[in-house]
């Protein structure tokens, strides 16, 4: 068989998908972000979480619908060029392609400074980095199912870890311990500090600013819809437990945390976790919990790798890419789009060898630059479910997995995006991000406007083929 002919096998299964729905909402900020986001918003930064958690969950059960609607469907990018048409396809495609590419930048960023805080002055920044995009690059292309694997590992360390946190927090709260600040651990420590919006409505907006980026990576499962086994089953079920993943995970953590710490004494600097492991007379507190953050973020690289070679391959079978991303090894993995994918990523490595305020300033505008993207991408899957609804009534209809609330949670989404993206403005690192953003969609609009329109015949022609 012609490598252009194979087709991507269902080889995840179910625990596999479940474990990558709960990485995907487990960010790297919920460890090392925590700390920034309790000190900018209080305790309402609870309600934050929340918020964005429940707006991300109708998002997934939108995907979740249109995936179901039509097996044929390999991603989400493959329902937006069916519903939305081949521009719109092309743009969400590349934009998500691109979304993981300064994720996966910032991963690698993030990785050598871990690196760097467990071994100072041991091993040179940028050889974590080049040695992270080897072993992920060796890994996804043996088999999709080592993929699976790795990132199921992954899931369980961080899973792990928060779970322990909780569980000596309700420790120190049931025995009402007392910590260097001197302020007994107590649930009303969330509230008696300036009650539950204590920086106020300006405090609760930054919050949000920084938490989006936490969930970057929730919508993972839709990238593995071609090469899941028994997606009617699995699927539902990791979109399902996001809710109670959401409240697990960020509420019941961080609540836990400002009840033994009250949220005035957490530095912004610090993880908050490898602060309440040491009161716990963990000596090896700080070890652990960069050894835990460090493979937080190699989970996400690996995540960022495998599906940009999936964007690249469908968008390959549409014509919307080279054709040599499209051809498949003997694995039936998209090599030349996982090589690709890499190679994009070296750029992070020279990064690296710039001074620490330069990498950081680098760090913090691609993230809110990749922030801003997946909130286009999350929107995008939101206005394809709009015009399946009206393209397709007769499939909605016999959906049983349908979106909770209708067109009314679907428009509630959209509004909450517009003001997440408003709310960017008004903070300096964000804003300059927002200014930035728009160059990716100006240079993808000229890449569109130059391809001959008989190719674009041809792509209308080529999807119809693949579904």
């Amino acid at each position: 068989m012609n490598d252009s002919n194979k087709k991507l096998q269902r080889n995840l299964t179910n625990r596999h998908i479940q474990l990558i729905a709960i990485g995907g909402a487990i960010g790297t900020g919920l460890f090392m972000g925590s700390g920034k986001t309790i000190n900018l918003a209080g305790p309402s930064i609870l309600l934050v979480y929340t918020i964005i958690g429940f707006i991300l969950f109708f998002v997934m059960r939108a995907m979740g619908e249109l995936l179901l609607s039509n097996l044929k469907y390999k991603s989400f990018v493959d329902f937006v060029s069916d519903l939305l048409g081949p521009m719109a396809g092309f743009f969400m495609g590349w934009t998500y392609w691109f979304c993981w590419i300064v994720t996966g930048s910032a991963d690698l960023i993030a990785i050598s400074g871990y690196v760097e805080y467990l071994f100072p002055g041991m091993i040179a920044p940028w050889i974590p980095a080049f040695v992270c995009i080897l072993f992920f690059l060796c890994l996804n292309l043996l088999t999709v199912k080592l993929f699976g694997e790795t990132e199921f590992w992954f899931a369980i360390i961080k899973i792990l870890a928060i779970i322990s946190l909780i569980a000596i927090g309700i420790f120190f709260i049931i025995y009402r311990f007392t910590p260097p600040s001197g302020v007994t651990t107590s649930l009303s420590n969330i509230w008696n500090d300036g009650g539950f919006f204590p920086t106020g409505f300006a405090g609760f907006v930054a919050g949000f600013q920084i938490a989006a980026f936490a969930f970057v990576g929730v919508e993972l499962v839709g990238t593995t819809a071609a090469e899941t086994n028994n997606p009617e089953k699995t699927l539902p079920k990791a979109i399902n437990a996001i809710p109670i993943r959401i409240i697990l995970f960020y509420v019941l953590a961080l609540a836990v945390i400002m009840s033994v710490m009250p949220w005035r004494t957490i530095n912004p600097d610090k993880s908050p976790f490898i602060v309440l492991f040491s009161f716990a007379g963990i000596t090896s507190a700080f070890n652990i919990t960069y050894f835990v953050v460090l493979t937080s973020a190699a989970s996400s690289a690996n995540s960022g790798i495998f599906s940009t070679s999936r964007m690249l391959y469908g968008l390959s079978l549409n014509q919307k890419a080279p054709k040599a991303f499209k051809k498949l090894s003997k694995a039936s993995v998209p090599a030349w789009g996982l090589t690709f994918s890499c190679i994009c990523l070296l750029p992070s490595v020279l990064l690296l060898y710039f001074g620490n305020e330069n990498v950081m300033h680098a760090f913090t505008l691609v993230t809110t630059v990749a922030t801003v993207l997946f909130v286009f991408v999350w929107s995008m899957i939101l206005f394809a479910y709009i015009s399946f609804r009206k393209k397709r009534p007769e499939l909605h209809q016999k959906s049983k997995y349908k979106v909770p609330g209708g067109l009314f949670s679907i428009y509630i989404s959209l509004i909450f995006f517009l003001l997440l993206i408003i709310s960017f403005w008004f903070k300096e690192d964000t804003k300059q991000a927002l200014t930035y953003t728009p160059l990716w969609f100006i240079i993808l609009g000229m890449c569109y406007l130059i391809i001959p329109k008989k190719i674009k015949q041809q792509w209308i022609k080529s999807f119809k083929n693949n579904l």
